[in-house]
Parts: structure tokens; C-alpha cells; sequence
């Protein structure tokens, strides 16, 4: 080469050692941050992937987080509620004593009474001072909030979880299309020869879900007077009896379950010598029969046929769970409609990492109050767990321990489903919505691991060998910075 003011080989080398000095940097900063993409430039397309995996990360690490506090959340309200159905527990122990009136004295009542009060008042204090991080539990603040209900035909209404979405309220529709029914036995009362009346004597054995009774009646026992006879021991047995028209001697008797649905009967059965004219039917003119049951309920709520159960309605969707207690007459008319709205309310817990509708859950937690628990029908009147105090409808001292017991019953059961909800969705839900989140952000930690994290033996191989280019590079480059001077031999 005889050319001096172009060095081709020197450039050749310097664009090379500028290439490897590019990727020794490049290496360098990949050790010295243990990723493998810095920069958008590293790798555009897996910077995009990396960076959805990252975000998905976040938001998967933040819904475990979310899972773990509400499972303490809910764990602190069971434990509040344990608490209450112990006081519950309790005041059982106490009316079943003041109903053995007649070893107890006046002061012993008065004092069971005192006993009965206390644990009321105890109760009512947890549920105003029952709280999680200044958010009150079981005060009816994490209850859902209803507008419209006809009362007179939707007695009590209990929601477990609502979905709002982005909607601000859910109407909810109401429709019988299958009647409650009491278990009922007809006997006609145009029997020859003794119209309105027992053509002989006649031992019934009564039976209901009470209990069984027997009982005798003589030949041209009026069957007005039977009702009566038979509405003495309704207490024990859980059957009554009444004629068709009151007026009307002839128009026959009827029995029935004090209770609506499947589970109540009633049995009326003859034994013994005569009554080989007893007859009893389902319905007058109906089947011959001894015993009947009854029939739940059965309605279409928003467009979903609902579980019956006696009065009461339960539905179980998605979008809402809830239990509607239905009036004797609400429950047996067909074709009417009832509508009303939940407006609000509830604990929503986001527990998926996107804000949709099918990653939250909605759960209502009622109010444990002295004048929200234990709702019972008494005589056409709806009694709770205050009307068991002193000066109250149903207290100890005013002799109503039967009445106080069923309410209290009634409580109890509240308070024992509530937890059992509760604990249901800390297991089934909340538990392995934590497990199953866990997996995935390890899964997705490790995708994103492999797009973006650097692997150090590959990257030292590579710093390795960038490492020694730069030196030939620099010994080259040197080179051929001299290979200009061999034309001084030309001038010699």
C-alpha cells in the first residue's frame, strides 16, 4: 500500500473497536443491574411484554395483599360474633329456668330477668364498639340498604351479596307462582244422621310437628266443639282446627298445621271401638287420606326461579344472594308482583387484580342489635330480641317464656348462619383466591423473569469476549496506524 492519506485498515479497525466498545457497555450495564433489558432500545418488543408482566405482577401482588386483609376482616368479625352467641347461649340457660315456674321463686325470676338484661345490653355494646382498622362491623354499617319493600307482603329481607357492577342500584322483582300451603285434612259435616256433629264416639290421635295428643269425643259432639278441643292442645301438637264457615255447622272441619311448607304435617287418625264413620280427606271431595303435608312456597325473583322454604324464599346468583320472609297472604296469591330496590350498602372486597366486576365480591353483614336479631311471628306480630326485657311483650317476668325462647331461638340461628357465611367465604373464597393468586404470581414473575432479567453466565461469556476484541481491536488498530510509514523506505 502505497497510499498515506486513506488508512482503510485503521478505519476498518476503529468501527470495529467502536462496535465492541458498544457491547462491552452494553454487557457491563446488564451485570451491573442484573437485567437484560435497560432501555426500550435493548429489546422493544420484549420491553412491551416485560412491561405488561410487571403490571400484572403489581396488580396480582396487591390483590393478594387485599385477600390477606379481608380475611382478617372477617376473621375479626367472627370473632365478635362468637362473643355474642355465647350471650346468646346464655340467656337460653336463663328462660329455660324461668320457665320451671313453680320452682322459682319471684325474687330467682327477677334476678334471671336482670341476668337476661345485662347480656342484651352486652350485646347491643359489641355491636356498636365491634370494629376493624375504624370500620364498624356488626352495626348494620356493612348491611345493604333497601327502598320500596311492601311490608305488609315482604316481611324481612336478608341480602348476603349484591354485584352493583357500574350500575348505582338493583331493582329486584318479586312473583309467586306456586302458593305456601299448611298441611290440611278435611272431615265433612253433612254425615248422615248427625249433621254438624260426631256420629259416635271416636278416639283421634292427633300429631304434629309439635308432638302427638289423643283424645276422645262422644256421639253428637258438636264439630265446633271438637275445634276447640283440638285448639287446646295446639301448643303440644302444632295442629289446629276450625269449621269452614264459622257459621255454618255442616260445612265441615278442617285441620291444619300451625307452620307453611314440607316440613309441617298433619296426622288425625280413628283407633279403637266406633268411629267407622271418620273419614278424612286432602280437600273436600278430594283423595281419602290420614295424614297431609304442606307445601313451600315458590317464586320467581328477577327472572330466576327461587329456592322455597315454608315462607321463605332464597336466591343464589352471581350478581345477588338473598333470603325473602313472605306473608301467609303475600305467600298464597299468585300473579301479583312486588318490586324494590337495593340502593347501596355492603363490603365490597377487590379481590383480582383488575377492577371488574367478576374479580370483586360483595357480602352484607347485618346488624347484631337488640332490635335486628331474633325476628319472630308471633300472633301476626313480628317480635325481636328486645321485646324479651323487662317491661318488653315476651319478658321472664310477664310469664312469656315460651314466646322469649322462640325468639331467642330465632337469634341464634341469625347469629350461627352469619358466622357460618362468613366462615364460608374466608374458606371457599378468600383462602383459595389467595392460593391460586400466589401461584399465579409466580408464574408470571418467572415469564417475566426470562424476557427481562439478564442471565450472568451468558453475559460474562459475552463481556468475556468483548473484553479481549477490545484489546486485539486496540493491537489492530495500532497496527495499522503504522503500516503508513513503510513509504518512508520509498524516499531513502
Amino acid at each position: 500500500m502505497a497510499r498515506i492519506n486513506t488508512n482503510i485498515p485503521s478505519l476498518i479497525a476503529q468501527a470495529n473497536l467502536a462496535r465492541t466498545s458498544i457491547d462491552l457497555a452494553v454487557h457491563l450495564e446488564r451485570l451491573s443491574t442484573g437485567l437484560r433489558i435497560n432501555r426500550a432500545a435493548d429489546d422493544p418488543a420484549g420491553l412491551i411484554v416485560a412491561e405488561r408482566l410487571r403490571s400484572e405482577v403489581m396488580g396480582i401482588s396487591q390483590a393478594v395483599t387485599n385477600s390477606e386483609r379481608a380475611s382478617s376482616m372477617i376473621a375479626t368479625t367472627e370473632g365478635y360474633l362468637a362473643e355474642v352467641s355465647d350471650l346468646l347461649n346464655s340467656i337460653r340457660g336463663l328462660i329455660v329456668e324461668a320457665a320451671n315456674r313453680a320452682g322459682l321463686s319471684r325474687d330467682e325470676l327477677e334476678a334471671n330477668q336482670l341476668q337476661v338484661n345485662s347480656a342484651i345490653e352486652a350485646i347491643n355494646r359489641i355491636s356498636n364498639v365491634a370494629t376493624f382498622a375504624g370500620l364498624q362491623l356488626l352495626n348494620g354499617s356493612l348491611d345493604y340498604i333497601t327502598s320500596g319493600i311492601v311490608t305488609g307482603d315482604i316481611v324481612d329481607v336478608t341480602i348476603f351479596s349484591a354485584q352493583f357492577g357500574r350500575n348505582t342500584h338493583i331493582p329486584v322483582e318479586i312473583e309467586v307462582v306456586s302458593s305456601a300451603q299448611t298441611a290440611s285434612l278435611f272431615l265433612s259435616g253433612n254425615t248422615t244422621g248427625a249433621p254438624g256433629a260426631l256420629l259416635s264416639s271416636v278416639t283421634l290421635e292427633i300429631a304434629g310437628n309439635f308432638g302427638v295428643q289423643t283424645v276422645s269425643f262422644l256421639s253428637g259432639t258438636s264439630l265446633a266443639s271438637v275445634a276447640n278441643a283440638i285448639n287446646t292442645l295446639r301448643d303440644a301438637t302444632g295442629v289446629s282446627a276450625s269449621l269452614v264457615n264459622p257459621m255454618d255447622a255442616t260445612s265441615g272441619l278442617t285441620f291444619n298445621s300451625v307452620g307453611y311448607g314440607s316440613s309441617e304435617f298433619v296426622s288425625v287418625r280413628e283407633f279403637g271401638p266406633g268411629g267407622a264413620f271418620f273419614s278424612l280427606q286432602r280437600a273436600q271431595g278430594g283423595q281419602t287420606v290420614d295424614r297431609d303435608e304442606g307445601r313451600d312456597v315458590a317464586a320467581v325473583v328477577n327472572g330466576t326461579i327461587a329456592v322455597g322454604n315454608g315462607l321463605e324464599v332464597q336466591l343464589n346468583t352471581p350478581a345477588l344472594g338473598m333470603q325473602l320472609t313472605l306473608s301467609p297472604a303475600y305467600a298464597q296469591t299468585l300473579g301479583v308482583e312486588r318490586t324494590f330496590e337495593i340502593t347501596g350498602g355492603g363490603a365490597v372486597f377487590q379481590l383480582g387484580p383488575r377492577i371488574t366486576f367478576g374479580q370483586q365480591v360483595g357480602v352484607g353483614v347485618q346488624s347484631v342489635s337488640e332490635s335486628r336479631l331474633g325476628g319472630t311471628m308471633i300472633d301476626g306480630v313480628r317480635y325481636f330480641l328486645e321485646s324479651i326485657k323487662s317491661g318488653q311483650a315476651n319478658s321472664l317476668i310477664g310469664g312469656s317464656a315460651e314466646e322469649a325462647a322462640r325468639i331467642l331461638d330465632a337469634a341464634i340461628d341469625e347469629v350461627a348462619i352469619l358466622r357460618g357465611r362468613l366462615g364460608a367465604f374466608e374458606r371457599n373464597m378468600i383462602e383459595t383466591n389467595i392460593r391460586s393468586l400466589q401461584i399465579g404470581l409466580e408464574n408470571i414473575t418467572a415469564a417475566e423473569s426470562r424476557v427481562r432479567d439478564a442471565d450472568f453466565a451468558r453475559e460474562i461469556a459475552a463481556l468475556t469476549r468483548a473484553q479481549i476484541l477490545i484489546q486485539a481491536g486496540t493491537s489492530v488498530l495500532a497496527t495499522a496506524n503504522l503500516t503508513g510509514q513503510s513509504v518512508l523506505a520509498l524516499l531513502q
